[in-house]
């Protein structure tokens, strides 16, 4: 994936992508909004399709994002949400990290980012203490932190913009207890105790003990890689032919959850399935019976919600933009799978396509 990625383009598994900016160009919305605000007598957006928008001309500035899986197909459209911000912007970015989850290796990126003076930092806090330190040093440097993604007590980073992990978790268990009357379930995790993870586990567990219901939850890791958690979650299946449910907290686990019920024809028998996000095999295994459910978050909004609060925390010199930011928790099934599958964007990460989608005719819950 990309390493440093421009205002323009975005490379992702090798192909490069246009900018958010080359659509402001080509459409209608520019001049739409020049428009509008000349009627309400504000300054005009004549420079939005140069990436300055409405705001006085700034510096290029550098968001560094580091990441505890750098390589995941899960952050694909969080790194669009990136690249199209920093367009609209006319900011720039790294991408940078752990492919393994290796905390150390995601300080010393930080420490990569303070010493080259990033105007911004974004941080994935997966670990309870190990970003304290490099975090009051940048915060000391003048360096704004925020987090993404994953979150923690205790660290001084100005605002956390993802999912409320423990209260997804507790939805979580809440949707087993609906389709579990008894026995016992599993709950695959990539990296236990990771703080990405561990508070949606840590939810469920607790959702399924308040039910009263009599059913056990086994904790089982699979690993940071795609690789593993399809070895260890079928390798786990043919040990525990027993099981009633398999359910995941992460993305990888839980599309190879989804392999595992299709392998072995497991929903026909009565196991039950489902997890978090929207890799593309999760979609077509909700849709195709083998998985009942997935859990969105919105991975592309934790990355283009960040940008901009870094922008504004800059632009306004740090009298605005930090702001806690939970980007949603949805249910989706085989009833509300089809749009997801059927929609090819930047915004789900499986088209690199700049492209404005059509609004549906009803948007009732």
């Amino acid at each position: 994936m990309s390493k440093d990625t421009t205002e323009d383009k975005i490379e992702t598994n090798g192909i490069l992508a246009p900018s958010r900016r080359g659509l402001l160009k080509g459409s209608g919305l520019a001049a739409m909004a020049m428009g509008a605000l000349g009627a309400a007598g504000l300054p005009s957006l004549a420079e939005a399709a140069g990436g300055n928008g409405n705001f006085p001309s700034h510096p290029k500035w550098k968001f560094v994002f580091v990441n505890h899986v750098t390589t995941n197909p899960f952050f694909v459209p969080t790194q669009y949400g990136i690249a199209d911000a920093c367009s609209l912007l006319g900011c720039t970015y790294q991408w940078t990290g752990s492919q393994t989850s290796v905390a150390s290796e995601m300080v010393n990126s930080m420490n990569a980012a303070i010493a080259a003076k990033a105007d911004a930092i974004a941080v994935c806090l997966v670990d309870q203490h190990a970003f304290n330190e490099p975090t009051e040093r940048a915060l000391k440097a003048g360096i704004p932190v925020f987090a993404y993604n994953a979150d923690t007590t205790g660290n001084k980073r100005l605002a956390y913009i993802g999912q409320d992990l423990y209260a997804a978790g507790k939805s979580l268990g809440e949707r087993i207890v609906s389709l579990v009357d008894e026995g016992e379930v599993v709950g695959f995790i990539a990296t236990p105790g990771q703080l990405n993870i561990q508070p949606r586990l840590d939810g469920a567990r607790d959702a399924i003990k308040a039910s009263g219901k009599k059913i056990t939850l086994a904790e089982i890791a699979t690993g940071p890689t795609v690789n593993e958690e399809v070895s260890r979650v079928d390798a786990y299946y043919v040990g525990h032919k027993d099981v009633k449910g398999m359910f995941a907290v992460d993305a990888g686990s839980t599309m190879a959850v989804g392999k595992a019920m299709q392998k072995y024809g497991l929903h026909e028998k009565g196991v039950r399935a489902g997890g978090f996000d929207l890799l593309p095999q999760t979609l077509d295994f909700i849709h195709d019976g083998h998985l009942d459910f997935t859990i969105d978050q919105q991975p592309y909004l934790q990355g283009f919600y960040t940008v901009m609060e870094m922008f504004v925390f800059l632009a306004s010199g740090g009298l605005s933009g930090p702001a806690e930011i939970n980007t949603g928790l949805k249910f989706v099934t085989k009833d509300s799978v089809d749009p997801y599958r059927q929609t090819k964007s930047r915004y789900e990460g499986n088209s690199k396509e700049e492209k404005i989608l059509k609004r549906p005719a009803s948007i009732a819950g």
